[in-house]
């Protein structure tokens, strides 16, 4: 069983999303927590909860998965903006409780040149002060590109911020495919391989989602640019063979390539034909 979706809006609830979800041929879906240049989160609405949990219930929805906003920064220079990245995802996690069980995805940040180790220790200390004992949600760390002075484009990285953080079952990351190819790692030639050190450094159990996007540029470009699924230089081979890579069984399946609703439920749907491919 794969649970295969794509990121939807929030601004009409969350049974709207589940309803969406249904109509595309989606059994999981990605929202933002709030604007995803950040700002003040929606008011929640008990009602709309109560209906999502008997909805999603009844067609058998995947895990979901919230996705920060793009503007956080826990490893910034500038006080301001770590203390507002930790404002954001503590006030996001405790809202994330009324979806027992669901995901937390967020962009490690960059150091803006404090230094790797400086950044890393940063994005720790934030998760080691908001994660509790008794959270529902596990929190993800997305693979990145390695624009710039980002944290997160080697698999290093990832396992750096994991072993200093204390709640460890409560952590873990979202593989993104356009990321990794865009970071240098060769997914088209050597998918096993590149997996295969991903498990040697970072353990491949502690993958909980997938980002399951083409990519407009070449492996190691570090430009970040999603394509449609077979549009790019990945192809829809490898991202159906990473799709449907028995490590990754169970796992949500996250499609941000650009699309409108229509192409996503396109993607959707060649995804799912794709099973007899792999199985």
């Amino acid at each position: 069983m794969i649970y295969i979706g794509c990121h939807l809006s929030s601004s009409k609830g969350f049974l709207n999303m589940a309803k969406t979800a249904e109509k595309i041929g989606a059994g999981t879906f990605q929202f933002f927590t709030r604007n995803p240049r950040g700002g003040k989160a929606k008011d929640i609405d008990p009602e709309d909860i109560r209906n999502y949990h008997e909805y999603a219930g009844k067609m058998s929805m995947g895990q979901v998965m919230a996705h920060a906003p793009y503007t956080l920064n826990p490893c910034s220079d500038k006080e301001h903006i770590r203390e507002f990245a930790h404002m954001v995802m503590a006030d996001d996690l405790e809202r994330l409780e009324l979806i027992p069980g669901s995901l937390y995805n967020f962009h490690p940040g960059s150091h803006v040149g404090q230094g790797r180790e400086k950044g890393i220790e940063m994005i720790a200390d934030l998760l080691n002060d908001i994660l509790k004992e008794d959270m529902t949600t596990t929190v993800l760390l997305e693979t990145m590109a390695g624009k710039g002075t980002e944290i997160g484009g080697r698999f290093e990285d990832l396992k750096s911020i994991l072993d200093l953080v204390v709640l460890k079952d409560k952590v873990g990351v979202c593989f993104d495919t356009c990321h990794v190819s865009d970071a240098g790692y060769d997914i088209v030639s050597d998918l096993e391989g590149v997996l295969s050190q991903f498990d040697d450094i970072v353990g491949i159990d502690r993958i909980k989602a997938l980002h399951i996007n083409d990519s407009l540029n070449p492996c190691g470009s570090h430009k970040d640019r999603h394509a449609r699924i077979g549009e790019g230089t990945i192809g829809r081979e490898v991202i159906g063979a990473a799709v449907y890579h028995p490590a990754f069984k169970g796992l949500p399946c996250i499609l941000e390539t650009p699309n409108e609703l229509p192409g996503y439920a396109e993607e959707i749907k060649l995804i799912k034909e794709m099973e007899r491919e792999y199985n």
